[in-house]
């Protein structure tokens, strides 16, 4: 794709974008390139910090589309050193709060490769919104961007999604093919409450029946996802199966995904290995992949994974809105948190029961509520959300969008 921003006048950056800098001996290079480009360039001093900034006039209350584009060089880390940043202002100069929360946190569009984009309510107080357009702590690089624009839109439709959990401990099956068959009744349950995507338990084909972990293991694809994946088809949903998986001489903890055609829409292998998995000679996965589906980005976790953050954040960094988390156990706690770490839905499967005070099987929110819950066994917890409503927190806005800006940097010495 070329570049929108080659293909700008050079007046268009000439009516009303200044420069600025938090503070002078940090200010870098700013010029105007004849294609229009405005550029922001640093040099070999450390922590220089730079913007141009340009106000446009709005409506409080009205929607707005932002959209810029960028071309970088030698800038290591996008999200943090090339951001953008709204800020709404009311007739008196001052940050306009957002109406429900109250917050004056700046609006950060996302990047989208070389786009860089948003839909955004201005607040009700809003009659103008400072844009600007930033290159901070990069060495030796250059930004170049091309002319932002603000302009009136119509309220976003949404993007719905019902999110289903079945809890469901299999009892007296002596197969794998038997535990299968069980879970067949739950997730017509689910269709019939019209959901998307249906999360089931962890390793379900060796639960209560007597059949050896190892034994367990299958192919992926295999007969386990064969017959799931007929029953994705046959009701017109997406299946989260947690499985065990052989390939060659390597068993797996696996998380498969049966999409509404049949097929096997993908898999995550578990990365985080309890002790127990460990002297078993299960392997651990080392990817964290992401699946676009017809409602969204979905991910995947295992049980033992929800006790570390990197899991849940390596799988939000790649973009999921959803995680599924088949899981025998763990702490609610543990659910509530990774869901507020990355401002992601969470779709857990248990075999604990309520009263066990441990996991539940349900739906979490982004700031970490149990929005859904199944208390008796062999029921299906339901929750429908729409994946492009902010999640406004008191005083901090819409927070998901500010964890790439915001969030450290890992060194290759932190393993």
């Amino acid at each position: 794709m070329k570049l929108a921003w080659l293909l700008y006048a050079a007046a268009a950056f000439s009516q009303g974008w200044e420069s600025g800098a938090p503070r002078d001996e940090i200010r870098p290079r700013f010029s105007q390139e004849a294609s229009g480009a405005l550029v922001i360039a640093t040099d070999a001093r450390a922590g220089l910090d730079g913007y141009w900034k340009k106000s446009f006039p709005v409506t409080g209350g009205r929607w707005y589309r932002f959209r810029t584009a960028r071309k970088l060089e030698n800038v290591p880390l996008p999200r943090r050193s090339a951001a953008v940043e709204l800020v709404w202002l009311d007739r008196d100069g001052k940050v306009a709060p957002t109406d429900d929360v109250q917050s004056t946190q700046p609006e950060f569009p996302a990047d989208g490769g070389t786009e860089v984009a948003g839909v955004y309510r201005a607040p009700s107080r809003a009659v103008r919104a400072d844009v600007y357009l930033h290159l901070r702590w990069a060495t030796n690089a250059r930004a170049l961007w091309n002319p932002a624009t603000l302009t009136e839109t119509a309220r976003p439709a949404g993007r719905k999604a019902r999110l289903a959990a079945v809890h469901f401990k299999p009892q007296g099956g002596r197969s794998a093919d038997n535990n299968r068959r069980m879970f067949a009744p739950l997730i017509e349950d689910a269709a019939r409450q019209r959901a998307d995507l249906v999360c089931l338990g962890e390793c379900l084909t060796t639960i209560n029946n007597g059949v050896p972990y190892i034994q367990a293991a299958e192919p992926i694809p295999g007969p386990s996802t064969a017959y799931f994946g007929e029953l994705a088809r046959r009701h017109n949903l997406y299946i989260v199966a947690g499985l065990v998986e052989r390939d060659g001489h390597l068993v797996y903890n696996t998380a498969a995904l049966l999409g509404p055609d049949g097929r096997l829409a993908g898999k995550y292998r578990k990365v985080s290995l309890p002790p127990g998995e460990v002297q078993s000679g299960i392997a651990p996965g080392d990817d964290y992949p992401v699946f676009e589906t017809r409602f969204g980005k979905l991910g995947m976790m295992i049980c033992y994974d929800l006790f570390f953050p990197e899991v849940s954040r390596q799988l939000a960094a790649r973009g999921a809105e959803v995680i599924a988390v088949p899981i025998y156990g763990g702490n609610v706690a543990l659910a509530r948190a990774r869901a507020i770490d990355d401002h992601v839905y969470l779709v857990t499967s248990t075999y604990m029961k309520p009263a066990d005070e441990w996991m539940r099987t349900g739906i979490w929110d982004h700031q970490g509520r149990l929005i859904a819950s199944a208390g008796a066994e062999g029921t299906v917890a339901v929750a429908e959300v729409d994946l492009d409503r902010p999640a406004q927190w008191r005083w901090l806005g819409d927070f998901r969008p500010q964890i790439p800006r915001s969030r450290p940097v890992w060194r290759p010495d932190i393993r």
